[in-house]
């Protein structure tokens, strides 16, 4: 278990960490998200003794990470995976750390061959891709055989089927009982991996829950609409608090009503409507409606000049 107490860091004027609590449970998989930065890394670096808190604390499995006596044990953590000396092998990489412990070179040859390294351990890391580098940072993670495991965007660099084998690795270990944190931008990938979700946004938590209560607590609630007259229904639901989002000549997006309501001033117009279908909310506009405020640099979204009015437009 990761457990977090009025966590807090600053570097000089700029808090990058304000003040967060929050526990990460065994058997099931934490996803941690948020805008760059927002204190992911910061918070993460903190678990595992790289950046000291300015204020709080917190620990892993009961203790701070440099009290335990053999911490490979306790935690692997996946944060810089290029901080690994580009002259040495894989193989001889993962033996110097299991040296510091005492760890056998059967183990190393496992996590080797777990993560598919095996026809590139003798080879200097200098030359790795970075899918590779990736699955040798998963491998020194799993060095230990720890209870705890701290992932910081595993994916990165992998093709599909390297992302597939990650998805399967952590849920396979925290249906072990094991504490699994996983940071990701891969909305997709975090909705069919994660359990539970923490959100985080310039230093704060902005939620803390089961990922399925976080979607549902998004109130971007979005019906799609098919007409012959697009104008016409525009005109009909305009009010306050709705929005209407033009995507195709036949089509619009719908927030702030219900179908029926939508169907009501249809029928008032005599506007013909060929569909009226509920749009399921989905993990990224529920983050996307929790981040929006706090990203720390924001762009505007502008519709493409050389496509057809409608098309590149979906909000």
């Amino acid at each position: 278990m990761i457990e977090a107490r009025e966590l807090a860091k600053r570097f000089g004027n700029k808090t990058a960490v304000d003040g967060i609590t929050f526990s990460v449970q065994p058997g099931r998989v934490t996803g941690f998200l948020g805008p760059n930065g927002a204190g992911k890394s910061t918070t993460m670096r903190m678990i595992v003794g790289l950046d000291l808190p300015t204020g709080g604390s917190v620990t892993v499995n009961g203790k701070p990470y440099a009290r335990h006596r053999a911490p490979l044990h306790e935690v692997g953590a996946l944060l810089e995976a290029k901080a690994v000396h580009p002259k040495r092998t894989a193989y001889n990489h993962l033996r110097a750390m299991a040296a510091t412990e005492g760890i056998p070179t059967s183990r190393v040859n496992e996590v080797i061959e777990l993560t598919g390294l095996g026809s590139a351990a003798r080879k200097r890391v200098g030359g790795f891709s970075m899918g590779m580098g990736q699955r040798l940072g998963i491998a020194a993670a799993l060095l230990g055989d720890p209870q705890t495991l701290i992932l910081d965007e595993p994916v990165n660099g992998l093709d599909p089927e390297g992302v597939k084998w990650v998805r399967y690795l952590v849920r396979g270990l925290a249906a072990e009982g094991r504490t699994i944190f996983i940071s990701s931008h891969l909305m997709s990938e975090m909705a069919v991996t994660a359990d539970h979700l923490i959100v985080i946004g310039r230093g704060r938590i902005l939620a803390d829950a089961p990922i399925d209560e976080v979607i549902a607590g998004s109130t971007r609630e979005s019906i799609l609409v098919r007409t012959d007259d697009a104008d016409a229904l525009t005109a009909a639901v305009g009010s306050a608090g709705v929005e209407v989002h033009r995507q195709a000549e036949d089509q619009l997006e719908i927030l702030g009503l219900t179908t029926r309501s939508i169907a009501e001033a249809a029928l008032s117009r005599g506007i013909l409507i060929t569909e009226l279908t509920p749009q399921q909310v989905s993990l990224e506009d529920a983050y996307m409606e929790l981040t929006g405020g706090e990203v720390e640099y924001q762009s505007q979204q502008r519709a493409a000049p050389y496509l057809p009015a409608g098309e590149g437009q979906q909000s």
